[in-house]
């Protein structure tokens, strides 16, 4: 018996409608909540952290699912939803959650290693989070000398470990970097470097850098250190 290609053809598609469905609406409950919740309270912005182990919700999407979430992250990536010292964000912070759920989605995310915990250690300060994500990028990208340059800058001046903030400038002039990256990490251990180290990374994260707002928090955090 002979059975019509449109019966397979529904098949197929029946099949893969569930998980396309699935998915978006999981991700566009978690956006829509947030938003609910911002307009509702505009003077207590709380955001909603997204769902653990969000990855295994992805029903083959988790590329997508990644960029989506990033691009909701971009929209406060300055967001601190509870401070424990004046500037400073309590650890693994709603913006730490929705970084790890990106590079879980998608691990070779790089802009989110790049940019998104050089937020959350300069911008934000939550320290533990931004270290979990410097953690994970360079695991992922252990070539990548602006990722590794950058996890220097957090382990030096915030984490307080000058030696591993110099053993990952070693190998970030090892992949490219300025070859002054050698004297500055010899430096690092006798604690003259430090400065010079914090300063070139927040001038270099300012000429990236095209929100006022963010330029203006960035050069505040320069002159904190003078």
């Amino acid at each position: 018996m002979t059975v019509p290609n449109s019966i397979f053809l529904f098949r197929a598609i029946s099949l893969r409608v569930p998980g396309i469905v699935l998915g978006t609406l999981s991700f566009f409950l978690l956006v829509s909540t947030q938003t609910i919740l911002s307009v509702k309270q505009p003077a207590v912005k709380a955001l909603i952290d997204p769902p653990p182990m969000v990855e295994r919700m992805s029903f083959g999407y988790a590329e997508t699912m990644a960029d989506l979430m990033w691009i909701r992250a971009l929209q406060d990536f300055d967001y601190c939803d509870s401070e424990v010292a004046k500037g400073i964000c309590r650890n693994n912070s709603w913006l730490y959650k929705m970084l790890d759920s990106v590079t879980n989605l998608s691990p070779k995310f790089r802009m989110a290693y790049a940019a998104g915990a050089l937020a959350l250690t300069i911008i934000i300060t939550d320290v533990d989070g931004a270290t979990k994500i410097f953690d994970k990028g360079v695991k992922e990208f252990p070539n990548d000398w602006p990722i590794l340059y950058r996890a220097a800058y957090h382990y030096m001046y915030e984490v307080k470990d000058n030696k591993r903030a110099a053993e990952l400038l070693i190998q970030a002039a090892n992949n490219g970097a300025p070859p002054w990256l050698f004297a500055l990490a010899g430096r690092l251990y006798s604690d003259s470097g430090n400065m010079e180290l914090a300063e070139a990374v927040l001038q270099d994260m300012i000429a990236t850098e095209q929100d006022p707002g963010l330029i203006k928090r960035l050069q505040q955090k320069i002159q904190s250190m003078k």
